[in-house]
């Protein structure tokens, strides 16, 4: 799809230039932006049942749907959101837009398995323009309002996260699981023309290529312990919430006789979890991150008991109670990783971004594989053990936080 022509007067931002601020509409834009961009994986989610079926796809292999979508933002995470250290990000985000408006259309026609998949790595590969997008407006951010900058706009993003389910859900219902994403390529298109007239260019400052800006990544990481603690937070919290989200539209089937109304109704009430990310934000301006971060892991953990529970005693209720606290902690537990990452060097944001996500995303392509097929064979509790399970990993971590303090008081 061809871009339109920017206007003459268009405003300009390179990374050495003061950071100009965002005004509340292009902070809209931004989250609205973000939230559009990431949906496009998560349309599928509670469409496991209807595609695996139109598609002759076996139920317990129904996982690899979202682990193909996964698998590709994972790989665009890693070798594409780099780019917007090196190229122009207006420019970059806007070609990505253009090939998930493509990927969409190649989903809506497919009449295998293997063509569907293809095109949902394509969709996950170039959906990762939600990730240049929110390093790019940290970068308009002053310092001393980032931290409630990122968490307005992430708040956007997860919301899209929370939405697509019942979207998806709903418009599945009425006219086909097809129609979901037709309608996503006519959104992505528009979305295409709205950025290219609303973001101002930025223009990465002192880049060194992409062949080096690559190669620099394993150094990243090395150098980086900080980046290697909060990717390990996030990404087993985010294994819980792509493993709770993964089952739970079967369960809802099985265990409770609904239909995709009822499904999208069950993940729209979920989605009220996404209040947590404005408040994630504030905690984290004020330097709380570390007792905020073990809030979010002890939620989290709560919440996978209340779902074990609420199933086995048949209460709907429970389980919706389950759903919000699960996701307002792993929306909590992001935006303080996000933060916290984005405060170490402007001029890596990309790569640290595009670091830190990739492990996220790859961890959530092995839940979702893993939890269609546990929840198949084992059931619901076995579900809650292993979402669970994943948390209590990133608590392990957590507690040597504290004899890290206790040792370099000691010293």
């Amino acid at each position: 799809m061809p871009l339109p022509t920017a206007p003459l007067a268009k405003p300009s931002v390179v990374d050495s230039s003061p950071p100009q601020g965002l005004t509340t509409g292009l902070t809209f834009v931004f989250a609205v932006a973000c939230g559009l961009c990431v949906a496009n994986i998560y349309y599928a989610q509670p469409l496991l049942g209807p595609i695996s079926a139109s598609l002759g796809l076996h139920a317990g292999l129904a996982g690899l749907i979202m682990t193909l979508i996964q698998l590709g933002f994972g790989s665009g995470l890693l070798l594409l959101v780099p780019l917007a250290d090196v190229i122009e990000n207006r420019r970059l985000i806007c070609c990505m837009l253009s090939v998930v408006v493509v990927g969409l259309g190649g989903i809506a026609l497919s009449n295998s398995a293997v063509t569907f998949l293809a095109g949902s790595f394509v969709v996950g590969l170039c959906a990762v323009a939600a990730q240049v997008l929110v390093p790019f407006a940290s970068h308009l951010a002053p310092e001393a309002t980032r931290g409630k900058v990122v968490g307005n706009i992430m708040a956007g993003l997860l919301a899209g996260i929370m939405l697509a389910r019942p979207f998806s859900s709903l418009v599945a219902a009425g006219f086909g699981w097809r129609a979901v994403f037709w309608i996503s390529a006519v959104v992505m298109a528009a979305l295409i023309v709205v950025l290219w007239r609303a973001l101002p260019e930025r223009h990465p400052h002192g880049s060194v290529g992409y062949r080096r800006t690559m190669a620099s990544l394993p150094g990243i990481v090395w150098r980086t312990p900080l980046l290697r603690r909060r990717a390990f937070y996030q990404g087993m919290m985010f294994a819980a919430f792509q493993t709770f989200w993964t089952a739970v539209p079967l369960a809802l089937v099985h265990e409770f006789g609904m239909g995709q109304g009822g499904i999208a109704a069950f993940a729209l009430a979920g989605a009220a979890g996404a209040l947590a990310a404005p408040w994630s934000g504030r905690l984290a301006d004020r330097g709380l991150m570390r007792p905020a971060t073990g809030w979010a892991i002890a939620v989290g953990l709560l919440s996978f008991m209340i779902g074990a529970v609420s199933v086995h005693y048949h209460s709907l209720a429970g389980l919706v109670a389950s759903a919000v606290l699960l996701d307002g902690a792993v929306q909590l537990c992001q935006v303080l990783s996000i933060r916290s990452i984005f405060m170490l060097a402007p001029e890596l944001r990309g790569r640290l971004n595009g670091l830190f996500m990739t492990f996220i995303f790859l961890c959530a392509a092995v839940a979702s594989g893993l939890a269609a097929a546990v929840y198949a064979f084992h059931g619901w509790t076995a579900l809650c053990l292993l979402g669970g399970g994943f948390i209590f990993a990133a608590a392990l971590l957590y507690a040597t936080e504290f004899r890290s303090r206790r040792m370099l008081a000691a010293a």
